[in-house]
């Protein structure tokens, strides 16, 4: 395991800022994050790509291993897992898809069924009905071809990024001394030695921290998938396993992941207690992770609040849309392990932290 130095880091400031020049640059950079996140979320991406990898890296090179083909085989190797998750999972999608057509038929009753309640109770015939249905077809299709020219772009981007982010992430590993000597430039001379401290702790912590995070993922993924199994609720392992990777955006991500699979059991078998039973088996599932899992499979827990994490998914969302949800967690730990380490952040440090004395 790694260990991380337990002397205290102090970290001298030639100035202090006033309350005022502190607002003005959160505010400077808040700017820079959402007129810049075109390139600052494939870097982010990347940088994030890079620390996980560099152990690897490093450890094939002390092997013998030449530095550009350790990067090339951990890259690779990378690679390699996502593809396999989504392979999985797109197996699991075709799966799905040969049982829509049974399920549009059963969502087509469900309609007629709703058509007949509002009738009944409301007085709402079906002329009216249909008048209301045509009326939304045809607002919707009116935003159809700005829909449509969003859907390209945001695929044409995420394809960009799909082949952009492994070149980066491998560049971030080659040049990564370069970028370190750089960082080392923006601060004075005699820090250089506790900087590369509390760089190295970072690193290697985050590096942890990913590796028990997958190990949580993997099982939060199993257990939704057997529960979800025992209830019979059609493709489990799909439905499992979104939920667990959804989980990555806290609070929000369960309760998404959820809506999909209480529909589809709603629908098959037009009963309220399999919805029920699908609410349950997350419950559970999510207060084994949070109380259970997650601390054993996680060696170096960030210890950050409910408050700042949730205004961090919500700044997120804020900036850079559903990707700064998930992006802004492991930047708020990585802004934690660095607070922890520098007498001058230690406010920060306090702010972030699950202690309330």
């Amino acid at each position: 395991m790694i260990q991380i130095p337990s002397t205290q880091i102090t970290v001298q400031t030639t100035r202090k800022y006033s309350l005022l020049e502190k607002l003005q640059f959160t505010i400077l950079i808040c700017v820079l994050l959402y007129f810049g996140k075109a390139l600052l979320i494939p870097l982010s991406i990347a940088l994030l790509i890079s620390c996980i990898l560099y152990p690897t890296c490093t450890w094939l090179e002390k092997k013998g291993i030449n530095k550009a083909i350790a990067i090339g085989i951990a890259v690779l190797g990378l690679n390699l897992l996502f593809a396999a998750v989504a392979y999985l999972l797109f197996l699991q999608f075709a799966n799905f898809s040969n049982e829509w057509q049974q399920l549009k038929i059963k969502l087509s009753d469900t309609f007629k069924q709703l058509g007949v309640y509002l009738a009944s109770h409301f007085d709402i015939n079906k002329e009216q009905q249909d008048a209301w249905l045509k009326n939304l077809a045809d607002s919707s299709g009116a935003e159809l071809i700005p829909f449509i020219s969003f859907t390209l772009y945001s695929f044409s981007f995420t394809f960009v990024l799909i082949i952009l982010i492994p070149i980066l992430s491998a560049l971030i590993l080659y040049y990564h001394q370069m970028l370190v000597k750089v960082l080392y430039t923006l601060f004075p001379a005699n820090q250089k030695e506790k900087i590369g401290e509390i760089l190295h702790a970072t690193v290697h912590t985050y590096f942890s921290f990913i590796k028990g995070m997958l190990l949580v993922y993997l099982i939060v993924g199993i257990l939704n998938s057997i529960g979800l199994t025992i209830i019979g609720i059609p493709n489990p392992i799909l439905f499992g396993f979104i939920a667990s990777i959804l989980t990555f955006i806290p609070y929000v991500g369960i309760m998404i992941a959820s809506l999909l699979p209480i529909a589809i059991s709603w629908i098959t078998f037009n009963s309220i207690w399999y919805p029920l039973g699908v609410i349950l088996v997350f419950t559970i599932v999510q207060y084994l992770e949070a109380n259970v899992i997650f601390p054993f499979a996680v060696s170096n827990r960030l210890n950050i609040n409910t408050l700042a994490t949730i205004v961090a998914i919500l700044a997120g969302g804020i900036l850079w849309g559903g990707i700064g949800m998930i992006l802004f967690i492991p930047f708020l730990g990585i802004l934690k392990l660095i607070a922890d380490k520098s007498e001058s952040l230690k406010g920060i440090s306090i702010l972030l932290g699950t202690s309330s004395a």
